[in-house]
């Protein structure tokens, strides 16, 4: 529910609360001088990554993406997860959907116990970015195979696949994309002006990273865009090409149907006595057949 970990020779403090087990009137969040508006931002799944400094309290709140674990509606999605910084204490609030991350900081945090709130920070958002990569890598791999099926058979189970890929990538493309701005902003916020040079490499590490993760991002949504509209062309010519022959097919029709209907009048018509008429009939419309296939394939070469 609540963990605790100081760092520091103690002189920082970690502190991470799992909102699923704690009720939103808890009295846990004020114990922690955390107010309703702070709260609603760490339960909202869809809130915007992105950075506020309250002067009055002294509050540095930033939200940040996080990649799900495991897939969603068979695509991948990120979620925010929300860091407070007061003075020597880092809080943060997580969720079952992105708690995960809390052991890749733990692990961080015992091989240096020595670091600054501000540098632990700003590694915990390079650990988070890093988690990016094999989520992206694992949907190049999924449209690889994608591709292969469907250059087998395009089918409309492929073509639903593609459009999940399609989806996730969607997803990260704004989720990375809001984590690089964030990390521009922090150099033109206050906050900025405190740090020291260890921390400021930090952050520039961090934005490195998170630019790299845009950069890969946007490789594969347009891979993605590229195959998506190449599929597109194939089935558009596809039916074209099924669309020309019904139309052959429909005019070709038209000229046993035209002879036929022709001496199935009710008046005198030639070979109505002969006993071979029908056989007649059906010669004509054979001659008139193929002299009409002979005509469309000269005009459709």
């Amino acid at each position: 529910m609540i963990t605790e970990k100081k760092f520091a020779n103690g002189e920082n403090i970690w502190i991470n609360i799992n909102s699923d087990q704690v009720a939103t009137d808890s009295d846990l969040y004020k114990q922690y001088e955390i107010d309703t508006e702070i709260i609603s931002y760490a339960l909202d799944k869809n809130e915007r990554a992105r950075i506020e400094y309250d002067s009055e309290l002294e509050t540095f709140i930033l939200i940040y993406n996080v990649p799900r674990k495991g897939k969603s509606n068979n695509h991948y999605e990120a979620i925010p997860m929300t860091f407070l910084i007061k003075d020597k204490r880092m809080l943060t609030i997580t969720n079952s959907e992105n708690i995960y991350i809390i052991q890749y900081m733990e692990k961080y945090l015992e091989k240096n116990t020595d670091v600054s709130i501000f540098k632990f920070l700003f590694s915990s958002l390079f650990i988070i970015t890093d988690k990016f990569f094999p989520v992206i890598e694992a949907m190049d791999r999924e449209r690889n195979h994608i591709n292969t099926m469907l250059k087998e058979k395009t089918t409309k189970t492929n073509l639903l696949a593609l459009s999940d890929v399609e989806t996730g990538v969607a997803y990260f493309m704004s989720a990375t994309k809001q984590n690089a701005v964030l990390l521009d902003q922090i150099k033109t916020n206050v906050i900025f002006q405190n740090l020291n040079d260890i921390e400021k490499e930090q952050l520039e590490d961090t934005q490195i990273e998170a630019r790299q993760l845009v950069e890969m991002a946007q490789l594969t949504s347009q891979v993605l865009q590229q195959l998506s509209g190449t599929y597109n062309n194939i089935l558009n010519n596809n039916l074209n090409d099924t669309m020309k022959i019904l139309t052959i097919l429909s005019i070709l029709l038209t000229i046993p149907t035209i002879v036929t209907g022709f001496f199935g009048m009710n008046m005198p018509l030639p070979l109505e006595h002969n006993i071979l008429g029908w056989v007649i009939a059906i010669g004509i419309s054979l001659i008139g057949w193929f002299g009409l296939s002979f005509i469309l394939r000269l005009i459709l070469k």
